[in-house]
């Protein structure tokens, strides 16, 4: 049987089993980028990079994407082309009460022929427009959390707002290293939003206890507590369909190692 990431070493992720052939499709699952990594450089390094490294799913952030740059999409757009990148989302997108303002979000990854668009939004109030934007543009929305203390930072909040939302189109970016900075099981998480994860960020933290209370630290994959084998394996077992897009919060000026580290983790760690 094929590994679970059977090219992984060319980022393009293979593991997923398909029930009714038993095969292995290369189009399964796919690990990207998330550009929060690479955001000490420009949209310009940052095509440089990837195609460097094999990188072809990319999840934007809004200052490489130009979000409130309207001309200078068609250049991006036929950059990514040339390099044979896929731009699949960006985020973590600002939201509005204003459903024009969160239009301009959907006639962006229209544009850049996006399927996701991930988001925070600030008031709960904003889903509403979010939700008729969605069905209208046919792109889907991924709420993105942070820490426990934050909006979404507690998965039984995320999972409130999902039980009134359409299923098709109001899901999950599930931030595995937010995660387990609340020592929060992420494989169980996952599990637990029952096919509504769109979209992973893949990073670990290490959390430490002290007199003010937990403090979590980045770290190279499998060396904080995220327990990433058991996501994998969940991931595996739920025939996921999305991208793993590694990310880091530490503020890197060469994101080499990182990335280069992530790539052999996961290729060590996918199930067989």
């Amino acid at each position: 049987m094929k590994s679970f990431f059977s090219k992984c070493a060319a980022l393009a992720v293979t593991a997923l089993l398909a029930a009714s052939t038993g095969t292995a499709s290369a189009d399964d699952l796919k690990l990207g980028v998330q550009t929060w990594t690479l955001r000490n450089l420009s949209f310009d390094q940052v095509v440089e990079f990837c195609q460097k490294h094999q990188i072809k799913y990319l999840e934007l952030i809004p200052d490489h994407i130009g979000l409130d740059k309207k001309e200078g999409w068609p250049a991006k757009k036929e950059a990514m082309e040339k390099a044979g990148l896929i731009p699949y989302t960006f985020g973590v997108a600002g939201t509005s009460l204003d459903k024009e303002q969160n239009r301009k979000l959907f006639e962006c990854a229209k544009f850049f022929g996006m399927k996701l668009i991930v988001v925070e939004p600030g008031d709960f109030k904003i889903f509403d427009s979010l939700e008729e934007l969605a069905k209208e543009y046919d792109i889907k929305v991924a709420i993105h959390n942070h820490g426990i203390k934050s909006m979404y930072g507690n998965p039984l909040v995320v999972q409130n707002v999902l039980m009134h939302r359409d299923p098709k189109y109001i899901g999950v970016c599930l931030d595995v290293g937010w995660i387990a900075s609340s020592r929060i099981d992420a494989a169980k998480t996952f599990k637990e939003y029952k096919g509504r994860v769109f979209d992973v960020h893949l990073k670990d933290k290490k959390v430490n206890s002290t007199e003010s209370g937990d403090v979590a630290t980045d770290t190279f994959l499998g060396e904080g507590d995220a327990k990433l084998p058991m996501l994998f394996k969940a991931l595996k077992d739920a025939n996921y369909q999305g991208v793993m897009a590694v990310e880091t919060d530490n503020n890197l000026k060469d994101p080499t190692e990182h990335m280069t580290k992530a790539i052999e983790y996961t290729k060590a760690n996918a199930p067989k």
